[in-house]
């Protein structure tokens, strides 16, 4: 578990990146939150506030894929996922928001593999 003094930086990261993004309709926001263990992605139109798709390591083949590999492999192929979730809602266009982490290892394998899928930032 982070400390307070951890924890309190990654907001004020977050609050200092969310203040530039916003995500629209027709370019939704691609929100990435990430645990010790799982990692988790959203699609969110900030204009109608409601989540369009969701995807995380504890959901459907990506549960299982968590418990042979581990990190960065995962991570991409969680960026495939959500970019297979736009694609069926006819979203190709997307803005990326780290929510606060810093832009290397996990996150960056979840951008790597949307854009790999298809999704623009």
């Amino acid at each position: 578990m982070a400390n307070k003094r951890q924890d309190g930086a990654r907001l004020r990261r977050k609050q200092r990146v969310r203040k530039k993004l916003i995500g629209t309709d027709t370019r939704p926001r691609v929100c990435v939150f990430r645990t010790s263990k799982h990692i988790y992605a959203q699609v969110i139109s900030d204009e109608q506030g409601k989540t369009l798709a969701a995807v995380s390591t504890l959901t459907g083949e990506l549960a299982e894929t968590n418990k042979k590999n581990k990190g960065v492999e995962v991570a991409k192929k969680l960026g495939l996922a959500v970019a297979k979730a736009c694609k069926e809602k006819n979203i190709t266009r997307v803005v990326f928001d780290r929510n606060g982490f810093l832009y290397h290892g996990r996150v960056k394998a979840v951008a790597d593999g949307a854009r790999e899928g298809g999704l623009v930032f």
